[in-house]
């Protein structure tokens, strides 16, 4: 991690301006930028110049990842169409998402077999010809070619009759109430109200990854040391929830930790308020919700901080990283209700990163 940072901000703001606008601000500071992209109003969803384009394009400048809280639960051919397609393709800017599998294991698999077709198409660019032709008939090129011939043709003098006379005048009048011939272009093409547009796609091998170019040239710089973004996406299973009487058993989380087993190559990790990992081959992420530091000054009194009264329940970072044993903290309201957002994710970033590496020395 290039700014040493296990710190995910959780941006529950309403609006596009002010999520770009905390984006940028804490960036520097955090590791996992999570959205709720229904909450935003103004959400633009061109896939190219939109607000989620304009994230992932932050995403790269700062070398944070982005966690669309989606909460994806319902049947496999359900949760597919709602991840890779819909108004918002939240596959093509997010890096990680979540599901509740209430619904059962085999959407896991389903949301992975979308992703992998998705990465696949992702190899590929489409190319695009358009080519536009008159076509030309060899009757229609001999019956003009007549054409010039009668034009070239002279009414000989005194010693015609009459009649040829007359027929010629005829001749004259209807050749100036006829459209004037058909112009032949420089190109050899004879000029037609009829044309033919052929459009041609290819696919072709991308030589490297897509990256958003929705920020401006002096915007999109990639400050030193941070990789290319990855292409690859991640899933999370909900498997516990922070909030007081949430109905996730154990049981429950057992389901999740046999999901996240058998699909190892897409499932990265949980939301969870302990560690999960017990088996030797588990090196699955562990993200957790709840996470709040006392005012500057204040002690933090055993790392345990009072709720807020609608069944959140908060802890520092401290507790969360060294006892519980997660590895990257969200953190909501504490940072973006603060006066000064960027100094308060800088504060908890220090935090939350000094009791991950106190754990790694224990």
């Amino acid at each position: 991690m290039a700014n040493q940072s296990n710190l995910c901000v959780s941006a529950d703001v309403h609006s596009a301006r002010e999520l770009i606008s905390l984006a940028d601000k804490v960036g520097p500071s955090i590791v996992v930028l999570k959205t709720h992209y229904d909450l935003i109003s103004g959400w633009d969803y061109n896939p190219q110049t939109g607000t989620g384009a304009y994230l992932a394009g932050l995403a790269r400048k700062h070398g944070f990842l982005i966690f669309e809280d989606r909460k994806y639960c319902d049947i496999g051919s359900t949760v597919q169409a709602q991840y890779v397609g819909g108004t918002a393709r939240v596959v093509e800017w997010a890096h990680i998402t979540n599901a509740n599998i209430s619904a059962g294991k085999p959407m896991v698999g389903a949301m992975a077999e979308a992703a992998a077709k998705w990465r696949e198409m992702i190899n590929y660019e489409v190319r695009t010809s358009v080519t536009v032709g008159t076509p030309v008939d060899e009757d229609f090129e001999n019956e003009d070619e007549e054409m010039a011939d009668e034009a070239d043709e002279k009414v000989e003098g005194n010693g015609e009759s009459a009649r040829k006379a007359s027929t010629a005048s005829e001749l004259k009048d209807v050749n100036m109430m006829a459209p004037p011939p058909l112009r032949r272009d420089q190109d050899g093409r004879k000029g037609s109200i009829v044309s033919i547009t052929t459009v041609t796609q290819s696919f072709e091998p991308a030589d490297s990854p897509r990256l958003s170019k929705s920020l401006s040239e002096a915007d999109d710089v990639v400050y030193p040391g941070i990789e290319e973004a990855p292409l690859e996406r991640g899933l999370l299973l909900l498997a516990q929830m922070s909030s007081k009487g949430n109905l996730m058993d154990a049981h429950y989380t057992n389901v999740c930790i046999e999901a996240a087993r058998e699909h190892k190559d897409f499932v990265m990790g949980y939301v969870a308020q302990s560690n999960l990992n017990s088996e030797p081959e588990d090196n699955f992420i562990h993200m957790t919700p709840g996470c709040k530091l006392p005012p500057v000054g204040e002690e933090e009194n055993g790392g345990s901080l009072e709720g807020d009264g609608m069944g959140q329940q908060y802890n520092t970072p401290a507790k969360l990283i060294g006892l519980c044993g997660t590895d990257i903290v969200i953190v909501g309201r504490g940072i973006i209700k603060a006066g000064d957002p960027k100094s308060e994710a800088e504060r908890y970033r220090v935090k939350a990163w000094k009791a991950y590496q106190d754990r790694l020395r224990k």
